[in-house]
């Protein structure tokens, strides 16, 4: 089992992506938060396959998973026994504003 660590960061983007889903329908918040807190116990799963970033985050070790319905991506660092996560990125929006964090 891999040690899952959420920067402080990501952490407020999940919150403020889940706060702008509850405002366009009530409910669809906790659905976006769920859809998170899925994807971080997945993480915790060793076999669990990470997709390879595209381009420069690629090269430089940053794997994704993909959310279920919502179009973000949970954006990983493998470190020894465990998955740093260093964003919840929008797929469109800002395209690797999070490569210059500091884990990356």
């Amino acid at each position: 089992m891999r040690r899952v660590k959420l920067l402080e960061v990501a952490a407020a983007e999940a919150s403020a992506a889940a706060a702008w889903y509850e405002r366009e329908r009530s409910g669809l918040g906790a659905e976006f938060a769920a859809a998170v807190e899925a994807v971080l116990d997945l993480l915790e799963d060793e076999a669990t396959p990470l997709l390879p970033m595209p381009a420069e985050a690629g090269t430089r070790g940053a794997k994704r998973l993909m959310l279920e319905r919502f179009p973000y991506d949970v954006v990983v660092i493998e470190r020894d026994a465990e998955h740093i996560v260093v964003a919840i990125a929008h797929q469109a929006r800002k395209p690797g504003y999070w490569r210059e964090r500091e884990c990356i």
